[in-house]
């Protein structure tokens, strides 16, 4: 079968979104090439049960990929899109999970005609549970679109946008939010652990309660302000520890300069 979609980079989130892709059955392992420099991550997708190469001189001169996604970090983007200029300024469309990197920027390496669709995915794909959010410049044809987010759905929940200055923000909430929530989870096992409990009952304490109120306010249909008020009662426990979190707005004052940390460092990150 002819190749549909090469995978530039199998780290983390490359292997996390193949393995949703082949595992859903979206992707058939035919179609697949992975392009990987790493022998050990070579190893692992191959595992799978998709043709892996090291580098994108060895695809042969009769590919005509589909789509081509640039899995692969920031700060080696720009040499590896070189890679695969011989697909660009046609019907190939390129997918790019790179934080900060512009449209523009790929247009000036592989083609002004060039369809390029941005990405930005978190860690929970890897299960999938994440969140991707998109972007299309407007060579992007519409059966890309829903192909690219037929497969992207295989790791979670996808939505897009329509203004790409949008996607720093989409970055910093949940490109890089996962390590947020995950910092919280360390932090209540600290605070259970100094308040008396054990260390394995701290850990469980916090994982779970913070797992079940996600799933508690995204099934519930109420949004986390109404479900807040309904746990704290007068006086009580959970109302004596909002008064610290909320008093002079000191937990919603941190994580809006947390995120806006994140989405200037992505702006940086572009240049």
């Amino acid at each position: 079968m002819t190749t549909k979609l090469i995978l530039a980079g199998c780290g983390n989130m490359g292997f996390a979104m193949l393995s949703g892709w082949i595992g859903s059955g979206k992707l058939a392992t035919s179609e697949c090439l992975v392009v990987e420099p790493n022998a050990e991550l070579r190893a692992r997708a191959a595992k799978l049960g998709v043709t892996v190469t090291e580098s994108a001189e060895a695809i042969g001169p009769d590919a005509h990929p589909d789509i081509v996604v640039l899995a692969v970090k920031p700060q080696v983007i720009r040499d590896v899109t070189a890679a695969y200029r011989r697909f660009g300024d046609g019907t190939t469309t390129f997918v790019s999970v790179a934080a900060g990197t512009t449209v523009a920027t790929f247009t000036e390496i592989l083609g002004s005609r060039t369809p390029v669709l941005r990405c930005m995915p978190n860690t929970p794909a890897s299960i999938g549970k994440g969140m991707m959010v998109t972007f299309a410049s407007p060579h992007v044809s519409e059966s890309a679109k829903a192909t690219i987010g037929d497969l992207l759905s295989a790791s979670g929940a996808v939505a897009s946008i329509d203004d790409e200055a949008q996607m720093d923000a989409v970055t910093a909430v949940s490109g890089s939010g996962p390590a947020y929530i995950f910092h919280f989870i360390e932090c209540l096992t600290s605070a259970a652990k100094t308040a008396g409990l054990p260390e394995d009952t701290a850990k469980l304490l916090a994982m779970q309660t913070v797992y079940g109120a996600a799933c508690l306010a995204a099934e519930s249909g109420e949004d986390p302000a109404t479900l807040r008020k309904q746990v704290t009662s007068p006086n009580g426990t959970t109302a004596a520890a909002l008064d610290i979190l909320m008093g002079e707005n000191r937990l919603e004052k941190l994580i809006a300069e947390a995120v806006e940390a994140a989405r200037k460092r992505s702006i940086e990150l572009a240049k």
